[in-house]
C-alpha cells in the first residue's frame, strides 16, 4: 500500500510490551486497542473502488502498475542510478533488524479464522494463513525463513528498536485474536496486505545486490500475485463473506480495516531512517559501559588510556576522531588498511568475539565509506531440508489444542509445524501441496 504522507501518532501505552503480550497469546484490552487504532485509520484517505464488484479489475490494475514502476527503477538502475533503499551491506542488515518484529508473526492477522474451517467460505482465508505457516514444512514457514535469513547474517539478537516497529506486528496479532469481532476489518487488511508493493520488488533486487539471500522477500512476489496468489484470495474471500444485509457498513469497515495497513511508517521510510555513523556510535555506545574498565593503561591515545576515552557517555565521537588523527582508522580505504579493523576482525584479533557481526559491518562500512570491494561474496540463508520430524502431536489431540499451538509464538517451533500438518489432515484443507 502506499504509505501516508505523514505517520499518525499511534502509540496508546507501550507498543513493544503490547506485542509480547500479544505474542503470548495475552489478548487482555485488544480490541478496544484496535478501535483506537481504527479511528486513526479514518484519517487516511480511502483508495479502495466505491463498487466492490470492481476489486478483481482493481487488485489487477494495481499490480500492473506496480509492475511498470519496477520497469521503470530497473532502466534508472541499469542509466547508472544508486540503490534507492540500501547505500551498504550495514544499511541493509539495518533495515532487516528493523522490520523484524512484524516478519515474526507473519499471517498473524488470519489466526481467528482456523476456528471456522468447516465454513467453506472462511477456506480462501484459512489456505493463505497455512501457507504463512508454510503447511507445517519448516523449510516453507515464512517466520522460519526470516528467521534463518537473520541468522545466517548474524543478526539474531534483537537491537533497541523504536516503539513505533511494533505497532504493524501488534495490529496483525491483535486482528488474528479478535477476527469474529473484526471479521470485516480483517478481511480489508488482508487486502490490503497482500497487495504486490513495490518496495518488495526493490528490496529483493538491492539485497541480491549486496549479496544478501533475498528469498523471503522473493517468495511473497510469487505468492502474493494478482493472478492465483495471496492478492487473488484476498479479493475471492471477500465477496466469500459478503453479507446479505447491511453491505454497505461492511464494505465501509472492510475500507477501515484496509487502511491500518497505512499506520506507521512504510518500508522506504524505515529504509530512508538509516543514518551510518549514528548507528555506529550507538552500537558503540552500548558495548563502552562493558568495555569501559576491561582496558590495560599500554595503549595511549593523545595522553589518555583507553578507559579514560570510554569513560565518560557519549565519548565514542572523540574517541573515533582520536584513532582517525593516530591514523588508526583510514577511512575511504580498505578496511584490511585500518589497524583498529585489524584489532576488531579475524579469529586471532584482539578483540575477537567482542562485536557481534551487525556491529562489525557498521564499522566496516563506515571506514570504507566510498570504497568498495571488487566483489562481495553471496551470503545465502541456511535452508532447512523437508519437514520437521517431531510429531510429539499424537492423532488424539483435540482440534483446539492444535489451533492453540499455531499461534503466533508457536507455529514455528516443533510443535506448532506439527500441529499445523495435523491440522491439514483434520480439516482437509491441505491444498494439495504434499
Amino acid at each position: 500500500m502506499s504509505p501516508p504522507a505523514v505517520a499518525l501518532c499511534v502509540h496508546e501505552g507501550n507498543l513493544k510490551t503490547r506485542y509480547e503480550a500479544l505474542f503470548e497469546g495475552n489478548t487482555s484490552g485488544s480490541a478496544s486497542w484496535l478501535d483506537v487504532q481504527l479511528r486513526q485509520a479514518d484519517r487516511l484517505e480511502n483508495e479502495l473502488p466505491a463498487d466492490p464488484h470492481t476489486l478483481a479489475h482493481w487488485t489487477a490494475q494495481r499490480a500492473a502498475n506496480v509492475a511498470q514502476q519496477y520497469a521503470s527503477y530497473l532502466e534508472e538502475r541499469r542509466e547508472g542510478a544508486p540503490r534507492q533503499y540500501f547505500s551498504n551491506h550495514a544499511h541493509a542488515l539495518y533495515f532487516l533488524q528493523q522490520v523484524a518484529p512484524t516478519k515474526a508473526v507473519d499471517g498473524a492477522w488470519l489466526y481467528g479464522a482456523l476456528r471456522h474451517w468447516s465454513d467453506p467460505r472462511y477456506h480462501g482465508l484459512i489456505r493463505t494463513y497455512l501457507e504463512e505457516l508454510g503447511d507445517g514444512n519448516a523449510a516453507c514457514n515464512h517466520v522460519l525463513i526470516y528467521q534463518r535469513l537473520l541468522a545466517s547474517l548474524g543478526c539474531h539478537e534483537s537491537l533497541p528498536l523504536a516503539d513505533e516497529r511494533y505497532l504493524q506486528g501488534s495490529l496483525q496479532l491483535a486482528l488474528g485474536f479478535n477476527m469474529d469481532a473484526f471479521l470485516p476489518e480483517v478481511i480489508g487488511y488482508n487486502l490490503g496486505y497482500e497487495q504486490l508493493p513495490l518496495h518488495l520488488l526493490v528490496t529483493a533486487f538491492e539485497l541480491d545486490e549486496l549479496g544478501i539471500d533475498p528469498h523471503y522477500f522473493r517468495l511473497h512476489i510469487t505468492i502474493d500475485n494478482a493472478s492465483t496468489g495471496h492478492a487473488h484470495k484476498a479479493v475471492q474471500a471477500l465477496h466469500q463473506l459478503w453479507p446479505r444485509a447491511d453491505q454497505g457498513d461492511f464494505y465501509r469497515r472492510i475500507a477501515r480495516g484496509y487502511r491500518l495497513n497505512d499506520l506507521g511508517l512504510g518500508a522506504a521510510d524505515i529504509a530512508a531512517g538509516f543514518d551510518l555513523e549514528q548507528q555506529l556510535l550507538q552500537a558503540f555506545e552500548r558495548k563502552r559501559s562493558f568495555g569501559r574498565l576491561m582496558h590495560s593503561d599500554y595503549c595511549r591515545l593523545e595522553g589518555r588510556t583507553v578507559n579514560q576515552w570510554l569513560a565518560e557517555p557519549g565519548s565514542i565521537a572523540a574517541f573515533f576522531a582520536a584513532l582517525q588523527r593516530k591514523g588508526w582508522i583510514r577511512r575511504g580505504q580498505p578496511p584490511a588498511d585500518s589497524r583498529f579493523w585489524q584489532l576488531v576482525d579475524g579469529p586471532t584479533a584482539v578483540m575477537f568475539g567482542v562485536f557481534s557481526p551487525y556491529e562489525k559491518q557498521l564499522l566496516h562500512d563506515w571506514i570504507a565509506a566510498d570504497w568498495q570491494p571488487a566483489h562481495r561474496p553471496r551470503r545465502a540463508a541456511h535452508a532447512v531440508a523437508g519437514v520437521d520430524a517431531d510429531e510429539s502431536l499424537g492423532q488424539a489431540v483435540p482440534l483446539e489444542q492444535l489451533i492453540t499451538c499455531m499461534e503466533g509464538a508457536q507455529h514455528a517451533l516443533p510443535h506448532g509445524l506439527a500441529a499445523t500438518r495435523r491440522y491439514r489432515q483434520i480439516t482437509g484443507l491441505s491444498g494439495g501441496l504434499f
